[in-house]
């Protein structure tokens, strides 16, 4: 079992990255593929899942983001890509806080969790991940956005890309792309970051 790759990020697309590593380029399925800049060495902690005809690597920025994907997972009814997807808007914080004050309407904002899978986070989880938040590692660090904005930005498309990756449908998708018309961002990470905070914010 693998704890992490270090090597440079040769590709980023909305659903993995490619890290290469002694001639060997990894394919690695990420929360936000966009936050790890191509052409970087990083390190990066993956996650080996192994199934009948399927070995698949998942990515993390932190161990502690690896540790709370683990934690996710455990959960009857979470699997790999839907614990992507809640892990995808960077607000960990606020994930614990919800699930340990039982907030159930939080968590069925993230695609793929209905009421009963909301209710079983709930109850699998409550008060056993206050030790990551303690590590403050958890939270990878956030951007502030600028806002302002020119129309059909190539690295919006690509966020809107990445939430169709992570399980969201097209008609949401569509109402969240007119709502981020008006911001700007430098990054790809940075626009996929806003479009979950505007998605959490409902």
């Amino acid at each position: 079992m693998y704890e992490y790759i270090m090597g440079k990020i040769t590709m980023v697309s909305p659903l993995y990255i490619v890290c290469e590593n002694n001639g060997i380029g990894y394919q690695i399925f990420t929360a936000n593929p966009f936050s790890f800049p191509e052409g970087e060495e990083r390190r990066v902690y993956v996650y080996q899942a192994v199934r009948e005809n399927d070995i698949t690597l998942y990515g993390f920025r932190t161990a502690a983001e690896k540790q709370l994907f683990l934690k996710l997972i455990s959960v009857s009814g979470i699997g790999p890509k839907s614990a992507l997807a809640i892990l995808a808007s960077d607000d960990h914080q606020g994930l614990i806080t919800a699930i340990n004050a039982d907030d159930d309407g939080y968590l069925v904002k993230y695609p793929g969790i209905g009421k009963k899978t909301a209710k079983q986070i709930v109850l699998d989880l409550k008060g056993k991940l206050d030790d990551l938040v303690g590590q403050n590692q958890v939270l990878p660090g956030q951007q502030s956005l600028s806002l302002e904005n020119k129309a059909e930005d190539p690295k919006l498309a690509e966020a809107m890309e990445a939430l169709q990756a992570l399980g969201y449908r097209a008609t949401e998708i569509k109402k969240i792309q007119k709502k981020m018309a008006d911001f700007k961002a430098e990054e790809t990470s940075a626009y996929l970051r806003q479009a979950l905070k505007i998605i959490n914010q409902k």
